[in-house]
């Protein structure tokens, strides 16, 4: 852990129900903010929109917990910051950078497949992100949404078996200087970044909303992390949504 971030906290845990419900009793128990919790066992997890978040043995579970500067409108672009860690990560632990891709807005593809996942919430005070890997086993496909993108993991797509703490020595560092990046330079190199690891640029894509959806080519994202679509009659900037990329 010669890398590990200076300050910030790290705790194992062989077991608890959700990674982003022990960040809080961490918290109450007296831990100090910014930390990253990772759990080796979990038996509650739950991703986007309370989607729950299947996690089989030495698959990984994770979250940080910070105190972000700059103003909270621009939290959530830690969702970035996260995918580019997690890039560095899998290149640093497989070098095999050439198989992963970045999907809107808080995805990691390893050979077009989901292997990663972020979740951000917040409370006011602080923001918890939470990470989940499928490092040695993922979800059939009968079991995803209607629509998502199959999954893989880091072990079948690479051939690599990586613990869950090993992932997390190499992501905290990588996240505390993507941190840095967008402190002290703005969101515009992390933008650069992030676009030039993104899946799918160009291509078809519909983005679904609560009541309605929108189709079109998938045109990058805007200054404030929007996903900017292409639809042929205007270029249609959503802040959120749902990402479905086109049957291939």
């Amino acid at each position: 852990m010669a890398d590990w971030p200076a300050g910030v906290g790290r705790i194992v845990l062989a077991q608890t129900d959700s990674t982003m419900n022990e960040a809080p009793r961490q918290i109450a128990a007296g831990a100090s903010v910014p930390f990253w919790v990772l759990a080796l066992a979990q038996s509650g997890g739950r991703g986007r929109r309370g989607r729950a978040w299947d996690m089989p043995a030495g698959n990984f579970a994770a979250s940080h917990v910070m105190a972000p500067k700059g103003p909270q409108a621009d939290w959530a672009l830690r969702s970035f910051t996260a995918s580019l860690a997690l890039y560095e990560a899998f290149d640093a632990l497989t070098g095999r950078a050439d198989l992963f891709t970045l999907k809107w807005p808080n995805d990691v593809l390893c050979e077009g497949r989901k292997c990663a996942g972020i979740l951000l919430e917040t409370d006011g005070a602080r923001l918890t992100l939470g990470i989940g890997v499928n490092l040695v086993a993922y979800p059939e496909q009968a079991t995803l949404e209607a629509g998502a993108l199959p999954a893989t993991s880091i072990l079948e797509a690479t051939g690599r078996r990586i613990t869950p703490e090993a992932l997390l020595d190499a992501l905290a560092p990588a996240f505390a200087r993507w941190e840095q990046v967008l402190i002290e330079d703005g969101f515009a190199p992390v933008r650069a970044a992030w676009l030039s690891r993104a899946a799918n640029i160009g291509k078809p894509v519909t983005a679904r909303m609560p009541g309605r959806s929108v189709s079109g080519l998938f045109d990058g994202i805007d200054t404030t992390g929007a996903i900017v679509i292409d639809t042929g009659a205007g270029r249609q900037v959503l802040p959120a949504a749902d990402i479905f990329f086109a049957p291939s």
